[in-house]
């Protein structure tokens, strides 16, 4: 008599291999549970004969606070000097279009215009002449005598006639004020006021520049007037 063999109930079933899980990612820094099992763990196996010093412990407790006081500060000032930047590049983009006056010697006259500005005064003088030469030839077009004046900002205007009374050509041209202090020709601060044309946000160790219309740009922190 033929015998069959015995029918496995469980042939057909088939087992898979249980995947591990993702391994969790270590951490890098040292939290303040971690510190104070530490803490404890160094407590409990401390030599008997040389139990830890209140002071160390103390010490110990005071550097990890030191440290983590510090990250969270240095958190706190980031997100600041974010939310400032932030702020400034909302203000520098407003600029576009305006007119702001800012320290330089070099200002823009466009046609039928003028050039005006400044004279930053720490002393009364009392011969303060403006001399405006062509930024690219160097030519000499109009030589002014303003007088004497005490400290402070003095206001000017060069209307763009050269000593003919002719309207000189567009262009760039340098002013240059000055007055005798002590026996000596002294060039004085101007302040310039030129048109904002657009804005460079900042870049690494750049800070955030202004740039003038027709000519260099300026550090948006040196701005000292929007006119």
């Amino acid at each position: 008599m033929a015998i069959q063999g015995a029918v496995n109930p469980y042939s057909n079933l088939t087992a898979t291999a249980k995947s591990e899980s993702a391994a969790t990612p270590k951490k890098t820094s040292l939290g303040q549970e971690q510190f104070l099992k530490l803490m404890t763990t160094q407590m409990t196996h401390q030599d008997p004969t040389k139990p830890m010093e209140n002071g160390d412990f103390l010490s110990q407790m005071a550097q990890f606070g030191t440290v983590s006081g510090i990250q969270d500060l240095q958190k706190s000032f980031g997100d600041f000097a974010g939310s400032i930047n932030s702020s400034q590049a909302l203000q520098a983009t407003s600029l576009v279009g305006r007119y702001v006056s800012a320290p330089g010697t070099q200002g823009l006259l466009n046609v039928g215009g003028d050039i005006s500005g400044n004279i930053n005064l720490t002393d009364s003088v009392t011969n303060i002449k403006v001399k405006v030469t062509n930024a690219a030839s160097g030519e000499l077009v109009q030589d002014v005598d303003m007088g004497s004046h005490s400290a402070g900002k003095i206001p000017f205007v060069w209307d763009g006639l050269n000593s003919n009374g002719v309207m000189a050509n567009p262009g760039v041209y340098k002013i240059e004020a000055t007055a005798s202090i002590d026996g000596n020709n002294t060039v004085l601060e101007t302040d310039i006021h030129s048109q904002v044309d657009s804005v460079s946000m900042a870049s690494g160790t750049t800070g955030m520049k202004i740039n003038l219309t027709g000519l260099d740009s300026v550090a948006f922190n040196q701005i000292k007037q929007i006119l």
